[in-house]
């Protein structure tokens, strides 16, 4: 299995949609809405956790979920 790290908190938030959508729901029982009015938010993961008051611990945690998620669904 690829390890290979294709998630990252720089990660613009209509990328990491386009690449896993199952995101979208990952991201909401987060608290990270990542659609509005249909449309994708702009912005980095890391930018959106940090509107949302997480600190770096815990996107760093979200990153490598959504690696998991990744990894998981290519496999």
């Amino acid at each position: 299995m690829n390890n290979q790290q294709i998630v990252t908190k720089e990660i613009d938030i209509e990328d990491l949609l386009k690449l896993i959508p199952e995101s979208i729901s990952y991201l909401m029982e987060k608290g990270i809405r990542c659609l509005r009015c249909g449309e994708p938010i702009w912005g980095t993961l890391e930018n959106a956790a940090i509107e949302k008051g997480f600190g770096a611990e815990q996107i760093d945690i979200f990153v490598e979920e959504l690696n998991l998620l990744y990894h998981n669904k290519v496999n």
